[in-house]
């Protein structure tokens, strides 16, 4: 429960097994023509599952951070000159700008590192309370560069924090990437299936608007490791950004041209099958079946929030989605305000640090308004509601014991 790793789904392995089997190269259409139309249809399933409409386009990819960057490089297409692809950043007049919370994932970091625009490209816009992005400080940050002679170029809507699961005011982001003419792409790697629940469509709202969309199948869609995949609104983005047609492909058999080649989608010219595993068990489980599981690994995270409220030596921080946040904090403490909070945030590490290595029970941490908390985030559609009651014993007994040491 420590990251976002989910358990496998078993018809995941077994597909997994058979496409290591087959081994298609899935990056054009005359290598591999069925794998092709099953990942365009497992494409296709992965819009329908999250309400957006049928025609955006995509391609799947190893995870997270390359579905980010996929979309990430077909914005930059988009925002830049004309001649962005001939001439390159050197020669562009207007440098651009990124904006996304600070609760955002580092991969945005990466792309500003790695595609030559560097981390003073990204502005970190604050959070409030709830750790979602606050809107005033985003547009302020767009005039401010605007005034300066800089190209808002992405910002970026968060679907489910990897800190606490919260979801941003995508609707809202959405209007003000329209009104300055910005992409509006949506990191949803972790949260965005959970659009599924009936109860939960409204906290996504927005996000069928998204110019981009990042979702990771491999976490809470329980496909097994990797996969990840980047919807387009205007599949032709992609194509525009990625496509390559030296002498020695030989790729276009069809009259016009209309097959779909992968390696023109994205990064990767040699593809494996990822198709083949995800495909599977979005027809094994369906979208009822979707809804029952993620809506049980929530009341887990749920569970484990109201049992930690309950225990006189733990506080209960935050709860959103399936990721719950929460502190030792033993009975009886002393101290007080600033010096409480440093021995607070000291102590909470080293039982994180005493946790991880004994192995019981692994966690990750969160730092909410400043406190240091442990995090637990479940994706598992094996957990239990006895994992949980063990989880908090398990915090409580390792916490004691490091207060007698």
């Amino acid at each position: 429960m420590g990251y976002i790793t989910s358990s496998p789904a078993p018809l995941g392995v077994l597909a997994d097994l058979l496409a290591s089997a087959m081994n298609p190269n899935v990056g054009a259409q005359i290598l591999s023509p069925i794998a092709t139309e099953i990942e365009k249809q497992c494409i296709g399933w992965l819009c329908e599952l999250i309400n957006v409409p049928n025609n955006y386009g995509g391609v799947l990819v190893s995870g997270g951070n390359m579905a980010n960057f996929t979309a990430f490089l077909a914005a930059r297409n988009v925002k830049s000159a004309a001649d962005f692809k001939q001439k390159g950043l050197s020669k562009t007049k207007s440098e651009l700008r990124f904006y996304c919370s600070k609760s955002t994932h580092t991969w945005i970091d990466k792309a500003c590192v790695l595609f030559g625009h560097g981390t003073e490209a990204v502005k970190w816009i604050e959070t409030d309370e709830f750790n979602k992005m606050r809107l005033d400080k985003l547009e302020e940050a767009i005039l401010t560069d605007k005034q300066n002679g800089f190209t808002p170029a992405i910002a970026v809507g968060t679907a489910g924090d990897v800190s606490a699961g919260a979801v941003d005011d995508l609707n809202e982001i959405a209007a003000i990437c329209t009104k300055y003419a910005i992409w509006f792409h949506v990191d949803g790697a972790y949260g965005a299936p959970a659009v599924v629940l009936p109860e939960l469509a409204g906290l996504f709202k927005g996000m069928e608007k998204a110019d981009s969309i990042a979702i990771d199948p491999h976490k809470w869609l329980y496909a097994p490791l990797e996969a990840g995949c980047t919807l387009v609104k205007n599949p032709a983005h992609l194509t525009n950004t990625f496509s390559s047609h030296p002498d020695y492909y030989n790729f276009s058999q069809q009259e016009g041209g209309r097959e779909t080649n992968f390696f023109e989608y994205g990064l990767q010219n040699s593809r494996g099958f990822r198709a083949l595993k995800v495909w599977a068990i979005l027809q094994q489980a369906g979208r009822n079946g979707y809804v029952q599981l993620i809506r049980d690994d929530i009341a887990l995270a749920k569970y484990l929030f109201v049992l930690a409220e309950n225990n006189p030596n733990l506080e209960a921080v935050s709860q959103n989605l399936s990721i719950t946040t929460l502190r030792f904090v033993p009975q009886n403490l002393a101290l007080v305000d600033e010096e409480r909070e440093e021995y607070l945030n000291t102590l909470n590490k080293k039982l994180l640090d005493a946790l991880q290595k004994e192995g019981e029970v692994f966690l990750s941490n969160a730092v909410l308004n400043g406190n240091y908390c442990l995090r637990a985030c479940i994706v598992n559609f094996r957990s239990s509601k006895k994992d949980i009651e063990q989880i908090i014993d398990i915090i409580t007994a390792r916490g004691q014991k490091l207060l007698r040491n």
